[in-house]
This record gives structure tokens, sequence and C-alpha cells, in this order.
């Protein structure tokens, strides 16, 4: 909740920006001016996008991490690895995480054809 409200904050300093730089051309302001403007959008542009990107990739990972840990309940292959994700993932940085995405789905993947093959025999 706490951070949809600092992301639609953000969002309002964007349109607020946004529609000052429209009036400066409609006042026709110097071009350097404008291009402050554009500079300063683009900051808090992607303060806003990469904020948004980290909250996106975590809940994702959290959600993958509960996955296997439910499919895996401590004997399988992965057993080791997927408790070392779970205790480290509240600290890991962004780019950790977006890499470890792919370890999970891996896992994942692994994790299905091993309980669709225990299931069929």
């Amino acid at each position: 909740m706490e951070e949809t409200k600092k992301l639609k904050k953000q969002l309002h300093i964007i349109k607020g920006q946004i529609d000052g730089i429209e009036k400066m051309i409609d006042n026709e302001r110097d071009a350097e001016e404008i291009y402050i403007q554009f500079k300063a959008i683009e900051g808090h542009f992607q303060k806003t996008f990469h904020g948004l990107l980290e909250d996106i990739l975590r809940k994702n990972l959290a959600l993958k991490i509960v996955k296997v840990m439910n499919a895996c309940p401590g004997n399988c292959r992965d057993a080791e690895k997927i408790e070392f994700i779970h205790r480290e993932f509240p600290k890991m940085e962004i780019k950790k995480v977006a890499n470890i995405i792919s370890e999970i789905n891996d896992i994942e993947k692994r994790l299905e054809n091993l309980n669709q093959n225990g299931m069929s025999q």
C-alpha cells in the first residue's frame, strides 16, 4: 500500500512536469530551459520505473519461492538451493533477484517434471 502511494506521487510529479513543459512550449520559452525540464522528467521517470520494477520482481520471486517450497518439502534435489534462496531473499539486491528468478524457474520446471513422472508411475 505504501509503495502504491509512492508510485502515484512520482507519477503525479511527472504529470506536473509534463504540463509545465507544455506551458513552456506555448510561451515559447528558451529551448535550454525546456531541455532541463525534460531531464528532470527523465530522472523522475527512471526512479519510478526502477521502483516499480523492483517491486514487481520481488513479488514475483516471493511467489515462486513459495511455490517451489511447497513442491519440494525438503527432500528434492534442489532443497538446499531453495532454502538458501528463501533465507537470502530479503537482503538480495535487485540485480540478484532477476538472476534468481531464472534459477527458480529452472527448479520449478524440474519439480513439475518430477511430480508428473512420480504420479504416472
